[in-house]
């Protein structure tokens, strides 16, 4: 009898745990939301003196929305030195006749157009790097995704940061554009969970990591690192093209400045694809981090906390206060450092995002398969490759 009383008495108290988490998310908000502030208040002065030339590294595959205008953006910039190397794995790739037309529209610009099946290990994004880099002629490269569009000032912007020769990686956030109500949901969540996830990260343990949408390196500190080759089995590159000079004793900058990313998903089986490659890869990169992301999902815990108290008016009260808390950060990030269009027209889906992006965050936590760019994958749990259609010269690249 006594246990069926300190059970029942356990059960009472357990009706709180969800009010724990919600108590820790308003936490993450409210640091998210400082971290935001931080970050725009510590912008860093142009030097116009300052502008060595620069390789841009651009690796392709495929056709993205609107690949010409993505392209040329970088082809518009008011920089006095600098080059774009395209990288192609197919010569038959539909991708090959528009940079042939971007060649020919911006001549003046020193271009070329690299075209090799060359790998040097199973993400093929950096195989295509390797063969564009052979062509490379400066000290500092730039790597930024085929869908990435920038204006005529982000050059001079993003490579300010270098001045200090401590430094070694320079990155950058994005915005996403979109078309269609799929994309703009994906979007939506992008922007106000995982931007929020990077200005925390940066404001607890500095940044450590290097987002895909641009990351500019000294080719001294590439060497350093051991070259592409040494990323070039693992699904986050990215990220490791931060990590591992930082780890090195490199300092690594978010830069001010925020790039547009054009956002492919058609379908919502497209956004689920996206997701999932993304949280498998978090997962096996930040294994912690990624379980850590329970509390951050306050709006999923205080509707929770409101179901096992029977919506009881403390139950209301923290629902209201961690949506509110949750709304604000979004706005703070969101708005005010990405001002992402997105956000601004869908703020009120946030919760409804909040809910979808949680379900995808549990089922990140099984599997070890992928598809990326039309190929099936096996991540390892070190977060290499294994492609599934070649396995044994991937086995011999990851030995």
């Amino acid at each position: 009898m006594l246990s069926v009383l300190h059970l029942a008495e356990f059960g009472g108290y357990a009706r709180f745990i969800p009010l724990l988490f919600c108590l820790v998310a308003i936490f993450y908000y409210c640091l998210a939301a400082y971290s935001a502030i931080a970050f725009l208040s510590q912008s860093t002065p142009i030097n116009p003196e300052f502008h060595p030339p620069i390789s841009i590294l651009k690796p392709l595959c495929g056709l993205d929305n609107h690949t010409y205008e993505n392209l040329a953006s970088f082809c518009r910039q008011d920089y006095p030195n600098y080059q774009i190397i395209f990288g192609v794995q197919d010569p038959n790739d539909p991708v090959v006749a528009v940079v042939q037309q971007i060649m020919q529209d911006f001549s003046a610009i020193e271009m070329q157009l690299v075209i090799s099946d060359q790998a040097i290990g199973t993400n093929l994004k950096i195989s295509n790097l390797a063969n564009a880099a052979i062509e490379a002629d400066h000290a500092i490269l730039l790597i930024s995704d085929s869908d990435i569009r920038v204006g005529s000032d982000y050059l001079i912007k993003v490579v300010q940061p270098l001045c200090n020769p401590s430094v070694g990686v320079v990155t950058c956030m994005y915005r996403s554009q979109v078309q269609g109500w799929t994309a703009a949901f994906e979007a939506l969540g992008i922007s106000t969970e995982l931007a929020p996830t990077t200005l925390v990260s940066r404001t607890l343990s500095g940044m450590n990591f290097g987002i895909g949408a641009t990351i500019a390196i000294r080719r001294s500190v590439l060497n350093a690192i051991g070259g592409f080759q040494a990323v070039a089995n693992y699904l986050h590159d990215d990220f490791h093209l931060g990590r591992m000079p930082f780890d090195a004793g490199y300092q690594v900058v978010l830069s001010h400045y925020v790039v547009n990313h054009g956002l492919d998903t058609n379908r919502f089986s497209d956004l689920i694809q996206h997701q999932t490659r993304w949280n498998r890869g978090i997962r096996v990169c930040q294994p912690w981090g990624y379980a850590g992301q329970i509390f951050t999902f306050g709006t999923v815990t205080s509707l929770l906390f409101l179901l096992t108290t029977q919506a009881s008016q403390l139950g209301w009260i923290v629902l209201s206060v961690t949506w509110l808390f949750r709304l604000t950060m979004a706005w703070i990030v969101g708005v005010n450092v990405l001002n992402d269009p997105t956000v601004k027209k869908l703020f009120w889906l946030v919760p409804l995002s909040d809910l979808m992006r949680f379900a995808l965050w549990c089922y990140g936590f099984v599997g070890d398969r992928i598809e990326w760019r039309g190929r099936h994958l096996k991540l390892t749990k070190e977060g290499k490759l294994i492609d599934l259609s070649s396995k044994p010269m991937a086995e011999v690249n990851l030995a």
